[in-house]
């Protein structure tokens, strides 16, 4: 492997991951706080796609088209707290597993009525095309650079509110402490709407971000979902720390086994090995510590 493909193929795996991380660190917020198992997650981030086409479309700009696209998810999301997801609460996790892929389902074939079977395809914004030229004989397209920029000012930006402000105190209280902060006055419903909400607007940007590099089409989100719950348990439920680091691990190694294995024991084999990859160093990881890398009961 040259090095100019070596760098390049880092970059993308770190593209990735910063994706996931966006993906996971909702996911592990919704357990880790309302012990909700959500498998509509995935289609957080076909609606963030979709949204962002349909406002790019109606607005010039692509950031203003970018805020009402987020502001639409959020309302989405609130709605489907209240109405659905809310009475899941008090029910196991089967019951909430089966409500939510329910509630994929039925997304999934809305956008289908909305927008039809065929791809969506979005063009990214002017000011973001072209490529940079990082050294000698490696340039790297602009928007594949703003993606991973962007999800890693999210990620800060979620680190600042959860440490910084009354509701990520709030949060993470209810995360180790529900029953006690409710009892002492804190809105249990409004906090895990809040919960809901945000974890299903970082998702939602992650489809955003997306939109301009893949075919935007029904169920585009769920097989990051997988991928995305294979980094919450190799990271550790509860911990946002472990998102982002297992999603990295996990961004590098789907990135570089789609290349490597196929060369090391041809299409066949090495495509099956590459598919699997990430999901042998989840068994490996439960296998030698079953809470994840950094989980909360780790010893």
């Amino acid at each position: 492997m040259s090095p100019e493909l070596f760098v390049e193929q880092a970059i993308n795996g770190l593209q990735l991951g910063m994706i996931l991380f966006l993906m996971a660190v909702g996911v592990t917020l919704a357990f880790g706080v309302m012990n909700l198992i959500n498998l509509a997650h995935g289609s957080m981030l076909m609606l963030g796609a979709y949204l962002i086409a349909a406002s790019a479309a109606k607005i010039p700009s692509f950031l203003l088209a970018l805020v009402v696209a987020m502001i639409l998810i959020a309302i989405i999301a609130a709605v489907l707290e209240v109405l659905i997801v809310r009475p899941l609460y008090a029910h196991g996790h089967l019951d909430q597993v089966l409500a939510t892929f329910g509630v994929s389902i039925a997304l999934n074939e809305a956008v289908i009525m909305i927008w039809g079977r065929e791809a969506v395809f979005i063009a990214p914004p002017d000011w973001l095309d072209g490529t940079v030229q990082l050294s000698a004989g490696i340039s790297y397209p602009v928007y594949r650079l703003a993606i991973t920029a962007v999800a890693a000012v999210a990620g800060i930006g979620l680190w600042l509110l959860l440490s910084k402000t009354r509701l990520g105190m709030r949060i993470r209280a209810g995360a180790e402490k529900g029953e006690i902060i409710g009892a002492l006055g804190v809105n249990i419903r409004a906090l895990f709407t809040a919960v809901f909400v945000i974890s299903s607007m970082l998702a939602a940007l992650g489809g955003v971000m997306l939109g301009p590099l893949l075919a935007v089409q029904s169920g585009m989100g769920d097989s990051l979902l997988i991928l995305a719950l294979a980094v919450v348990v190799i990271g550790g439920v509860g911990s946002l720390k472990g998102a982002l680091v297992a999603a990295l691990i996990v961004g590098i190694t789907d990135t570089f086994g789609r290349m490597l294995w196929p060369q090391l024991f041809g299409d066949l084999v090495g495509n099956i090995v590459a598919n699997s990859s990430v999901y042998i160093l989840m068994a490996l990881v439960i296998a030698v510590r079953p809470v994840g890398l950094f989980g909360k009961h780790a010893r």
